[in-house]
């Protein structure tokens, strides 16, 4: 009876070793999965980056052409001073509305009343 009842004990305890291997696998797996999914976020990460310095990049650009073109156009320095001391607004103010009507007055002082 003794080999008998040993060899119940030798199944039950390799049934045990199996579940317990089976739990280290499913463990390991699940570090394993996690260790990946952390990469692929870094890379995500620096993938996303790389596309918000590049459109920041390009923000840029468009902006000092866009002053360059308002710096180009030609405006008449009375003009700046009528509307900033009519409409009671900095000089600076004026001139950069005035520049952005294409020198226009009236285009510019309509936009600024609104």
């Amino acid at each position: 009876m003794e080999g008998g009842g040993g060899g119940e004990e030798g199944m039950i305890e390799s049934r045990e070793d199996s579940k317990d291997l089976q739990q280290q696998s499913k463990a390991l797996d699940k570090l394993t999965d996690h260790v990946e999914d952390r990469q692929l976020d870094s890379t995500r990460v620096q993938e996303a980056m790389a596309s918000i310095s590049a459109a920041k990049e390009a923000d840029l650009n468009a902006m000092r052409m866009r002053e360059k073109e308002l710096a180009a156009v030609k405006i008449n320095a009375a003009e700046v001073d009528i509307i900033a001391i009519e409409l009671e607004l900095d000089k600076k103010v004026a001139e950069r509305t005035l520049r952005e009507h294409k020198g226009d007055a009236v285009a510019a002082i309509r936009y600024l009343l609104r």
